[in-house]
């Protein structure tokens, strides 16, 4: 079973990230889906979307480069993703800088049967984003 887990994590990196494919969210996430990053829990599909299509749109050229899982106990694995792009549009506020960019996101994924139901997500996104701006000299 945990295999068949790993399976569908690299599904949603390739599916939804890499390739913007909407359509496998009902396959992969439960309808009550809840993320928590960021302070903030976020919930259902609907923020699936719009988190998926937010992160194309600012990064559309976005690759999941490596998936490493760590710890599988359970329903439950922690697992790493490494992300890379080229910032093209704003981000959380932040202006495109049109400079490539890669960065981590560790995330813990709990299952309910084959769908994940709630996942913790920290990222170093915002940060990425925040040290690629150009300076005053640059600007």
């Amino acid at each position: 079973m945990p295999k068949r887990k790993e399976k569908i994590i690299k599904l949603a990196n390739d599916g939804l990230m890499t390739n913007g494919n909407l359509s496998l969210i009902d396959e992969i996430f439960t309808t009550d889906y809840i993320a928590h990053a960021g302070g903030k829990d976020h919930k259902g599909h609907t923020f699936i979307k719009r988190y998926v299509n937010q992160l194309r749109s600012a990064i559309p050229d976005i690759k999941v480069v490596n998936v490493e899982f760590w710890i599988q106990e359970n329903n439950t694995i922690a697992w790493q993703r490494t992300l890379s792009g080229t910032h093209h549009a704003d981000m959380f506020g932040i202006p495109p800088t049109k400079k490539k960019i890669t960065w981590r996101d560790m995330v813990i994924s709990r299952f309910e049967g084959e769908r994940i139901a709630e996942e913790w997500t920290v990222s170093e996104l915002a940060g990425e984003l925040l040290s690629k701006r150009p300076t005053r000299n640059e600007e």
